[in-house]
């Protein structure tokens, strides 16, 4: 097989992997490693089997000392805790010796070991900086190539990057940058850069390895020792896997936005479970529809009513006329089967499954049931175990919680009934406007890759915002993000980080590829703004379609207080933005605005007892010059100047900018009492991101719409 002017010599390979199969082994030995690497073209030092002390001995002549020796065995994978290693072996009888103590301390380790025997290798000169380059199987995102700092230091550090495979050039070189570290591979006090190409092509070869043959599970070499002139792979070691899961369906797009686009805009919905009583969820689904002003048509089921809430009501769905576009359960989980057969007897293309007791309790194999049911009509489930959704541009609150209908360009999902709630709370105490709220519940079918593509193609919707415990399809998830992201911000909250690396892993990368370390870079590499905390994707949510988007890397602080200066210009750095070097004709400008004992340079400290006039003439000052790209305003409260007269004048300048069409982002903090609460709610409905009592959110809020730029290609 060959991959730009790779040649692989796949048969070998195969020769290997089907050896290790017949004799049901998944670790494979040195020399087994040693014949992959080589028909991958994977730089390894000389080496050999030694089957006895002589053979040994002849080796280490033949390949010249030192040399390394270590115990080969398909039965023992770490060979140093057996061990079954030597270094530095510089004479026939350091190898005679070496390899008597080596083949005694294996079986002392384990007396059921198969000793093949004695692996004898070149000893690598000294120099170079170790790496580890490796491979493993992600249960979310398949294969995934990793990279990072190696030798003894790696489980230490834990300095270490992902990329999915097969990884391009493009990719490789990207993780060469993308570890703490990174400038020591360039070279540091006078150290010798390594061959860039040279880790690069090494990172793609294995990369490919694991993509051609998906039955290695993972691949660990480690130390590679990587210097100016190239790279070698001194340890290797492969893992087998068990078979593939079951391939999960994967719709094409045309069908995910079919599908969805009945689902967030339907002109008819039947409630499977409708009631007339208080307190059931089918009666406050049905209430909900009703008093949101749902224009469409809204049919309930129920056999034992014949009107609920003024609407005729159907014993089957199959009774209901005409086309219906979304079905809402409302039923206990025994009796969804059989209601979901009626469901797509009638064609009806989504169904909303509401109740619980499905997987979550245990009930693995009901969900599976009706997974099956929904797959042989064709219906796309959301649920089960959710509150419902909202489509607010619809007019529709299908849910048994507490409505909401400001509308805004904001869709948030939720894996938790809980955070869909807080969802709601926040939304409705901070005037966020929402396209859409979504609970994704099991997540049986639809999931989170399904309602981004959907979004990404929602005019209504400018930022997509999702709290997530797992993704079904990872890969799924990442070409949806690839596609959207170019248009519109996507924010993760990624519950679970730091349940990382729980499983049992047979090599280095394995263990240091714990869940939260691959999606950290994973969804990184699709564009992707993870957010720490709830509270955070909530207020980027909020914040990202208000800020316009920026230019250029240069940022200014204006400041009425110097420590709230300090503290801004911490959290700049923190958020990998750039504070302006600012050149002496704007210094000058700055200087004709603030009083002499004020500080120019960035930040610009116009002091606290300044009068509103000083606060617009740097503003305006800010706004004008095109080498500035965004403010960061620190406001300090004073009797002079009013919170709200700060708010009103920021946001008349702003607003006269903007329609000049001038549109830098600005952000603002607040520092004073109370009455600085509500100035800020003032400028951020008019387009400044505004926080009191912190100088870090709204440096963070601008630090997600730069880091959203640089991923959709709007800035470089």
């Amino acid at each position: 097989m060959s991959t730009q002017d790779r040649t692989y010599d796949t048969d070998a390979v195969r020769a290997v992997l089907d050896a290790a199969r017949a004799e049901g082994r998944t670790a494979l030995t040195a020399p087994e490693g040693k014949r992959i690497t080589d028909a991958y073209g994977i730089p390894t030092p000389a080496e050999g089997l030694a089957e006895c002390a002589d053979d040994a001995v002849k080796l280490a002549d033949r390949i010249g000392f030192p040399v390394v020796l270590k115990i080969v065995s398909p039965d023992i994978s770490h060979k140093t805790d057996a061990g079954g290693v030597r270094v530095g072996l510089g004479s026939a009888a350091e190898v005679r010796g070496a390899y008597t103590a080596i083949v005694a301390n294996a079986r002392a380790y384990d007396p059921t070991a198969r000793i093949q025997g004695v692996q004898v290798q070149q000893m690598v000169p000294d120099g170079g900086q170790e790496v580890i380059v490796g491979a493993v199987t992600d249960p979310t995102f398949g294969k995934v190539v990793a990279f990072g700092l190696g030798g003894v230091l790696v489980e230490v550090l834990k300095d270490i990057t992902f990329r999915l495979a097969p990884a391009s050039r493009d990719d490789a070189l990207s993780m060469l940058d993308g570890i703490r570290a990174a400038e020591v591979l360039r070279g540091v006090r006078g150290g010798e850069p390594v061959d860039r190409d040279a880790l690069a092509d090494l990172i793609v070869r294995v990369s490919d390895l694991v993509t051609d043959f998906p039955e290695v599970a993972e691949v660990d070499l480690n130390p590679v020792f990587a210097t100016g002139s190239g790279v070698l792979a001194a340890d290797v070691r492969l893992l087998l896997g068990d078979d593939a899961p079951p391939a999960r369906r994967r719709y094409s797009r045309e069908e995910i936005l079919g599908a969805m686009g009945r689902l967030m805009r339907p002109r008819s919905v039947t409630v499977i479970g409708a009631s007339n009583e208080p307190g059931k969820i089918g009666n406050s689904v049905m209430r909900n529809l009703i008093d949101g002003g749902f224009p469409g048509e809204i049919h309930p089921v129920n056999p034992k009513a014949d009107d609920i809430l003024g609407r005729k009501a159907y014993a089957s769905v199959t009774d209901v006329p005409g086309e219906v576009d979304v079905a809402v359960f409302a039923i206990p989980a025994k009796f969804v089967p059989a209601a979901l057969e009626e469901v797509g007897r009638k064609g009806i293309p989504n169904a909303v499954l509401i109740p619980s007791g499905f997987a979550e309790t245990g009930e693995h194999e009901l969900q599976d049931k009706i997974v099956a049911i929904a797959e042989e009509h064709g219906v796309r489930l959301l649920g089960p175990n959710i509150y419902g959704y909202y489509s607010t541009w619809q007019d529709l609150c299908a849910t048994f919680c507490t409505p909401y209908d400001v509308k805004g360009p904001v869709a948030l999902t939720s894996q938790s009934g809980g955070i869909g709630m807080a969802i709601l709370g926040f939304a409705r105490t901070t005037k966020t406007g929402v396209s859409a709220i979504v609970g994704l519940g099991n997540k049986s079918d639809v999931d989170e890759d399904d309602l981004l593509t959907w979004f990404g193609e929602d005019p209504n919707t400018q930022c997509i915002a999702m709290h997530l415990e797992d993704l079904k399809d990872g890969r799924a998830f990442v070409e949806a993000a690839r596609a959207t992201v170019p248009r519109k911000p996507v924010v993760v909250l990624k519950a679970g980080r730091t349940a990382a690396g729980a499983r049992a892993a047979g090599s280095h990368t394995g263990a240091l590829a714990g869940d939260d370390a691959v999606y950290d870079d994973i969804l990184r590499q699709a564009g992707v703004i993870r957010a720490p905390g709830l509270n955070e994707m909530l207020e980027y949510a909020r914040a990202l379609p208000v800020l316009p988007t920026p230019q250029g890397d240069n940022v200014v602080v204006i400041t009425g207080a110097g420590g709230s200066g300090v503290l801004l210009s911490d959290a700049i750095v923190d958020n990998g933005l750039s504070l302006m070097e600012i050149p002496p004709d704007l210094d000058a400008a700055f200087r004709r605005f603030i009083p002499p004992f004020g500080a120019a340079g960035n930040p610009v400290d116009i002091t606290g007892g300044e009068p509103p006039a000083t606060y617009e003439a740097t503003i305006r000052l800010g706004l004008e010059d095109p080498r500035i790209h965004a403010l960061v305003l620190g406001y300090w409260h004073t009797i002079v100047t009013p919170p709200m007269v700060f708010a009103e004048l920021t946001a008349r300048v702003v607003a006269e900018f903007r329609a000049r069409g001038i549109a830098k982002p600005v952000v603002a903090s607040l520092a004073g009492d109370t009455e600085v609460e509500e100035a800020s709610q003032y400028l951020f409905e008019r387009g400044v991101v505004a926080y009191p009592y912190t100088t870090e959110k709204p440096v963070a809020a601008l630090g997600a719409k730069y880091r959203w730029a640089r991923s959709a290609g709007l800035l470089t």
